[in-house]
């Protein structure tokens, strides 16, 4: 292992395949090891038996539920955005070649203890029982300025500048009501927060417009797409990428010791006694501990179900997600459910994810209102887990190391982690003028 690498790549996890392979593309020489013997790192993706040891311990899964290999539960469950960042990195970068996308049925949103479709468009806002009959009208209104505003030609922007003026603004020039405005920033935007009504709208406009295009991509119920197979798919897919392009990945390295020189740089990684020598070092936390610090934590429960989730027209892919306003809670609660038709249950099972930042060290109770939505279970588990975030500075150690994954069920958060992380390396911004069209929905 004498070699030398551009960058050696620490761990498998869903962004550092990303990063590994986006690295390759580039031309230069990447190393990638992980200390597991499987793929994926805390994004990896379990069958039966795995999961059951994973929580169970010693326990055998009941033989109701099928064959193991049938499941795929990603632990690390999210939907992409149809024409989101996610999909414009994987054409950038080919590897859609290796997978297969299926439209994710339905996108609901919780309000007032019931299960509502996200309304869209404005023909959607005009049927949604989600608003009166007069707030409808003003909606509409608000959703046509939406869907008819172009950056770059001021007759759509009606006089106002979306760079200043704030979202809170904008949305009181429409007269919407504190229910509308939180349907459409947390499940239609996707904010995580309530900070976004303080900052320029052309961000949350601009959100509104990527989800409204989604949905029109592949013509579903909601703007999302997911692998057939799931999420672990993804890792290995950009393991047959970067192998393409000269790239080497080791499974089972134990240890991974990042070495530093005397005044704090990457030397190297030394795995079994064999130090390789490398410029930099991407990583997710796990690989350097004392270079990040806990911000929070992941409530999660994971389900298996032999129904979908009731109130969301029969979907066999769905995610609700009930805002924090709805549940008198700081974060907002995410349900992900995924069934045989993504093919990572067998025929009649459905897996769902309720998964919030943690605010407390009690899952069960923390979770309840995600739970009680989705009818009765087969089996269920519990796991909360830390998030970090590094603290080091890259320009002095050229340690690039990537942030634990939030509570969302939608890639938009990771993906900017990605991107950002990218610059820090290269220097550069991703192109991501791609053709769309290269990621095709799979075949029914």
């Amino acid at each position: 292992m004498d070699e030398e690498y551009d960058v050696v790549v620490l761990g498998t996890g869903l962004k550092e395949c990303i990063l590994s392979g986006l690295l390759s593309v580039d031309g230069l020489k990447v190393l990638h090891m992980d200390r597991n013997d499987y793929y994926g790192g805390e994004s990896t993706s379990l069958n039966l038996i795995q999961l059951w040891k994973r929580f169970r311990g010693n326990d055998k899964p009941p033989a109701h539920l099928g064959s193991s290999r049938d499941y795929n539960v990603d632990m690390i469950p999210k939907f992409m955005m149809a024409n989101g960042t996610l999909v414009r990195v994987l054409i950038h970068t080919d590897v859609t070649k290796y997978l297969y996308f299926k439209a994710v049925d339905g996108s609901f949103v919780y309000n007032k203890g019931k299960v509502h479709k996200v309304p869209a468009t404005d023909m959607e806002a005009l049927k949604s029982p989600l608003m009166g009959i007069f707030e409808k009208r003003r909606a509409r209104k608000f959703f046509i300025y939406v869907q008819d505003y172009n950056e770059t030609d001021p007759k759509t922007h009606d006089g106002m500048d979306l760079t200043r003026v704030t979202t809170r603004e904008l949305i009181a020039k429409y007269g919407l009501d504190d229910n509308t405005v939180d349907f459409i920033g947390h499940a239609l935007a996707l904010h995580r927060d309530d900070r976004y009504l303080d900052e320029p709208a052309l961000e949350t406009v601009k959100r509104m417009k990527l989800y409204a295009e989604s949905i029109a991509r592949f013509q579903g119920g909601s703007p999302y797409i997911y692998p057939l197979y799931g999420l672990g798919e993804l890792p290995q897919a950009f393991a047959r990428l970067s192998a393409v392009y000269g790239g080497t990945y080791m499974l089972n390295k134990p240890e991974c010791k990042v070495e530093f020189n005397e005044v704090g740089q990457v030397l190297g990684v030394t795995s079994e006694g064999e130090t390789v020598k490398c410029k930099k070092v991407v990583c997710d936390p796990s690989y350097l501990p004392n270079k990040v610090r806990k911000v929070g934590r992941v409530a999660r429960a994971i389900a298996i179900m032999s129904h979908p989730i009731p109130n969301t027209n029969e979907s066999h892919s769905v995610q609700v997600i009930l805002p924090q306003k709805q549940l008198g809670r700081k974060s907002d609660m995410y349900l992900f459910c995924c069934s045989y038709s993504h093919n990572v249950a067998p025929k009649g099972k459905f897996i769902a994810f309720v998964s919030t930042e943690a605010e407390t060290d009690h899952p069960e109770t923390e979770l309840k209102a995600g739970i009680d939505l989705l009818g009765p279970v087969d089996e269920i588990f519990f796991d909360i887990y830390d998030r970090y975030e590094p603290v080091n500075e890259p320009t002095l150690d050229n340690c690039f190391i990537s942030t634990s994954y939030d509570a969302t069920t939608h890639f938009e958060s990771t993906v900017l982690d990605v991107l950002n992380m990218y610059t820090m390396i290269t220097g550069k911004v991703l192109d991501l003028s791609v053709d769309l069209s290269a990621a095709s929905a799979a075949e029914e």
